[in-house]
């Protein structure tokens, strides 16, 4: 995997502004911050429903036989912007602690809605593995 960064650019806070990768693609449908067994809420908070969001595909991953260094992409659909900016610090922990320090391509999207009740976000991730 190479990080595509324009010289001229400031080096962008937390994500990379492009990669270059060859290998098997893993797209990961976007993971809600429910417990995938009982799809169920176990955190009406934006930052516990974030960590296990990212838990969710972290198990993703873990099942393709790939890991948080593999993910080259990533898309975050919110619905409270200001919940979002006001639990960054938060969340860039829990990113650290289940993803490391690997930055993929990112957009954070503000959303009306989403169609699980009571989710506060959704994120979808491609990850690609050696072939």
């Amino acid at each position: 995997m190479e990080i595509v960064q324009p010289p001229e650019w400031p080096r962008a806070k937390g994500y990379s502004n492009g990669i270059i990768a060859d290998g098997r693609i893993l797209f990961i449908a976007g993971q809600v911050g429910w417990n995938p067994i009982t799809s169920e809420f176990d955190h009406a908070d934006f930052v516990g429903q974030f960590r296990q969001a990212m838990l969710n595909i972290a198990a993703v991953l873990k099942a393709a036989n790939a890991g948080p260094e593999h993910v080259v992409r990533m898309t975050w659909f919110i619905t409270d912007k200001e919940a979002y900016l006001g639990a960054q610090r938060e969340i860039g922990e829990i990113y650290r602690e289940i993803m490391g320090r690997n930055y993929p391509v990112m957009s954070v999207i503000v959303v009306k809605g989403l169609i699980e009740h009571g989710g506060l976000l959704e994120i979808e991730a491609t990850a690609v593995l050696p072939r």
